[in-house]
């Protein structure tokens, strides 16, 4: 079944009802009906009027949720938007079921197109680096920048950590987690996701894990939530096998922008040796390496995330380089 099929799942008009998506003090969401899909959008009002457009691109799995954080780190530098991307968070399937890498990458071209907010500095996650990536290369005039926290672009050697996602693309994989993983709870699958995508797990309070665990008992209850999942991650590995002008790397080079690259050091899903093949690839980038981070920099350690930011809002237009390793 490709990416591409209907999905099998009932229209956004008669999904079940389900807990309401929790909304950080401070932020707003909307929900935004456009050609094929709709997406709900998480603002936080900056600190001032004028401030230049942002807009936040999550992982496989994640949510808008995933980068409110960073988001009031950097509420006196940008005017923030984060994106639920189609199937996630609380935006429903998009309409014709596509969920690769170039679909996801089209839903977010559409919204930018309709909210006239372009040029926006551009941030994106795991698969939402892959889908900033293609954003920036095929529409340079959406993007100012661009800071890509341990972006998805092909490894020839995955780490073995990632493989188990990888799986999750194949064909009838997704059917068969969900019936050995059925007695699982919601705190044991968010326990096992912490512990695969942070440096140090033991860094979540008490708080943000019960808040992320009602928030997957949310998910879990959507008929559509591992279709999206699966699919999604159908479309990485899709994506890593596309050569010529369409492979990701071949689209790194072309962007135009300038670029901060975050790595982590413990990241298991995206290797940490990636970031100097990045930092060569993106013609105007800078790198920040946190060594003790995992897969959710921006989520870890967002202080020291939004100072890199600053850094790269500051710089002018046409200036590439290197930050300095952080080390936190």
């Amino acid at each position: 079944m490709s990416s591409t099929e209907s999905p099998s799942v009932p229209a956004a008009s008669v999904l079940p009802r389900v807990a309401p998506v929790r909304v950080g003090e401070g932020e707003r969401l909307r929900s935004v009906g456009l050609p094929g899909v709709t997406l709900t959008i998480r603002s936080r009002p900056p600190a001032r009027e004028g401030l230049p457009p942002a807009l936040y691109v999550h992982g496989l799995g994640g949510s808008s949720q995933n980068w409110s954080s960073l988001m009031a780190e950097l509420a006196d530098a940008v005017d923030s938007e984060a994106v639920d991307l189609p199937g996630f968070g609380d935006s429903p399937p998009p309409d014709d079921g596509d969920y690769s890498v170039t679909g996801h990458a089209r839903a977010v071209i559409r919204y930018l197109d309709a909210a006239g907010r372009g040029p926006v500095h551009l941030f994106g996650n795991s698969l939402g680096g892959a889908v900033a990536t293609r954003v920036a290369a095929v529409r340079p005039d959406l993007v100012r920048t661009l800071t890509l926290v341990s972006p998805a672009l092909p490894e020839l050697r995955i780490q073995r950590s990632a493989v188990p996602t990888g799986l999750l693309g194949v064909p009838g994989i997704a059917a068969l987690f969900t019936r050995l993983t059925k007695e699982w709870t919601a705190e044991q699958r968010v326990r096992g996701v912490m512990g695969l995508c942070y440096g140090d797990p033991g860094r979540v309070t008490p708080e943000a894990f019960q808040q992320a665990v009602e928030e997957l008992e949310r998910r879990l209850r959507l008929p559509y939530f591992w279709d999206a999942m699966a699919r999604s991650a159908r479309g990485i590995v899709n994506a890593y096998t596309l050569g010529g002008q369409h492979g990701l790397w071949r689209q790194a080079e072309r962007v135009l922008a300038p670029t901060l690259l975050v790595y982590g050091g413990r990241d298991q899903l995206v290797g940490f040796r990636m970031a100097a093949k990045a930092a060569r690839a993106f013609r105007h980038s800078r790198l920040l390496t946190l060594p003790d981070a995992g897969h959710v920099a921006m989520m870890e350690y967002p202080g020291v995330v939004a100072g890199a930011v600053r850094e790269l809002l500051a710089q002018p237009a046409d200036a590439g380089g290197t930050a300095p390793d952080a080390r936190s």
